[in-house]
């Protein structure tokens, strides 16, 4: 079975990590996670992660670098996470989202994380606190 793509957004700007706070489906609402979405047949991840962001969003990002690892989500879908640069744009919940907030590195642990972000959202913070992020 071939695993399809969902991609991640560790959306990083002033030393901060975005956050934003899932309204569906009913079983993840209220929880938080990195924004992002499927890649579609065709589409390459860097380029999944822009066009998802600027749907759920409404940013202009540019993709960085992969953070290390994979995270299953059901069968036939995996988890990889990106850093992104923000472009520009303030980011707006716009799709799926009913909140978005931006979190420094010691904030990061004051929301309810989905559980398969909470690695790429841990690494993130290491990068943020070492001033290593777009």
């Amino acid at each position: 079975m071939t695993e399809r793509v969902v991609v991640g957004g560790a959306l990083c700007h002033e030393g901060r990590l975005l956050a934003a706070r899932r309204s569906a489906p009913p079983e993840l609402a209220g929880r938080w996670e990195l924004p992002g979405g499927k890649t579609e047949p065709g589409e390459s991840v860097p380029e999944a992660l822009v066009r998802e962001l600027r749907e759920e969003l409404g940013v202009e990002t540019e993709p960085v670098e992969r953070i290390p690892g994979e995270w299953p989500l059901r069968p036939g879908l995996v988890l990889h996470v990106w850093t992104a640069r923000l472009l520009s744009g303030e980011p707006v919940p716009l799709e799926d989202h009913d909140q978005v907030r931006w979190l420094s590195p010691d904030e990061l642990d004051s929301v309810d994380w989905l559980d398969q972000d909470r690695p790429a959202v841990a690494e993130a913070g290491r990068r943020l606190r070492a001033g290593a992020t777009p």
